[in-house]
């Protein structure tokens, strides 16, 4: 028998579509979710209509980018065992869709609809999926009771439950147990969650993988980028301190406790949101300051980066220019949660970020492996980074340690992928 809270949500859920409709014409944010989805369906089923019959179809969904990124190693190791698959991915998210639309492994990349019942027999029906793997969370339930009810075999990937999460809250337990138990295999992060899968939540067939982001990651770090390959002989000779996705919070304790360190440090930002305005207003903020800036956009042979901070206004360079790091502070750890952490650690240099980092495993990973230092303020950042600079050893056995935590998680690919290959075969 379903919980009381999912017998409710099932319930309420056909009224998402009146619902939205009533919001959108005042969210602008919700009207460009109803464009998007307009002519979903037929769109999704003219596509899979072109495509030959797959010997075994795999349908992954991630909430956005970085739930996708877990997937990537496994899709490359899929297509490289088994040419004839197909995979079709979904995203929830605008984000998400607009990044990778254009996967060029998936047959088919799609938004998700809204989890309606008629929303969720029709989408299943139409993927025909053999099996279907879910990244880490984005729990529909209508969807996932579709996907069940078509044969689809169901796979949840790099699963954690972390302290404080609501999976574990009282009123919720019966809920997500309702959903955990749809999945015939779970993959976790760490061996802790296992018996909570189990104990908690009655799931049977529960073991750890550990999370692909970091064959990811190391997979990524071996390609060449001539972006990144291109600035670092505008560094040679100078330590580089680089701020990945960094939010204005970040910046007002960065950038101060770097001044006093600016002699022997450059300064690289690299913003969360890298659109006009917000690059006007870093740069503002810099001028305000006396400190000289130049975007990446219009970098000539005139950068000092003795004198000058780079400030990175377009996508795609941030993990490689980790790799020209001697140090890295990772943004986000004021506001929501901590950002990708991984990503730096894989280059064997220091990690640094804000308070805020419960939702990241790997973060807490890194700071019980003394790769990674947490500052709540200015004065605690200048301090970290007067240690890195100023003591050699320190910071090469500090960087040691991340690369250390990284290398030795490798490996949950090939786990996953060894299952859902196993499984294809058997259709």
């Amino acid at each position: 028998m379903a919980s009381l809270a999912l017998a409710a949500y099932r319930i309420l859920s056909p009224l998402q579509p009146h619902l939205l409709r009533l919001l959108s014409s005042r969210k602008p944010r919700l009207k460009t979710f109803v464009a998007a989805r307009s002519n979903l369906f037929e769109e999704l089923e003219s596509r899979l209509a072109a495509l030959p019959e797959p010997s075994c179809r795999l349908w992954i969904h991630a909430s956005s980018v970085g739930e996708f990124e877990q997937a990537r190693t496994i899709i490359a190791e899929l297509r490289a065992q088994m040419p004839e698959m197909d995979v079709v991915v979904s995203f929830f998210s605008d984000s998400g869709y607009e990044t990778r639309k254009h996967y060029p492994d998936a047959a088919v990349v799609f938004y998700l609809p809204l989890d309606t019942p008629q929303n969720a027999r029709k989408l299943a029906s139409l993927i025909g999926a053999d099996i279907f793997m879910l990244m880490r969370y984005d729990f529909w339930p209508n969807h996932l009771a579709a996907i069940k009810r078509s044969g689809a075999r169901m796979i949840l990937a790099a699963a954690a439950l972390p302290a404080g999460s609501p999976y574990l809250k009282r009123g919720l337990r019966g809920f997500y147990g309702d959903l955990f138990r749809l999945f015939d295999e779970i993959f976790t992060i760490d061996a802790k969650d296992i018996a909570t899968f189990r104990d908690q939540f009655g799931c049977a067939n529960v073991r750890q993988a550990g999370d692909p982001r970091f064959d990811q990651v190391v997979a990524r770090q071996k390609k060449s980028d001539e972006r990144a390959a291109r600035l670092k002989p505008l560094f040679r000779g100078r330590m580089v301190l680089v701020g990945g996705s960094v939010w204005e919070p970040d910046e007002a304790i960065l950038i101060p406790a770097w001044l006093s360190l600016r002699e022997k440090l450059s300064l690289v930002l690299v913003p969360h949101k890298v659109d006009r305005p917000n690059i006007e207003r870093l740069l503002g903020d810099l001028r305000q300051q006396g400190i000289k800036a130049a975007t990446i956009s219009a970098l000539d042979e005139s950068f000092d980066p003795a004198t000058q901070v780079l400030v990175v206004d377009q996508t795609g360079y941030l993990a490689e220019l980790y790799a020209i790091a001697a140090i890295a502070y990772v943004g986000g750890g004021f506001g929501v949660n901590v950002h990708n952490t991984i990503e730096p650690a894989v280059h064997g240099i220091p990690v640094l970020f804000g308070p805020i980092y419960g939702n990241s495993p790997e973060a807490s990973g890194l700071i019980e492996a003394g790769a990674a230092t947490v500052v709540t303020g200015e004065p605690e950042l200048r301090q970290a980074l007067t240690a890195l600079v100023e003591d050699a050893a320190h910071l090469k056995l500090t960087g040691e340690k991340a690369g250390n935590y990284v290398h030795a998680r490798l490996g949950a690919t090939g786990i996953i992928a060894k299952a859902i290959a196993e499984q294809c075969r058997k259709r």
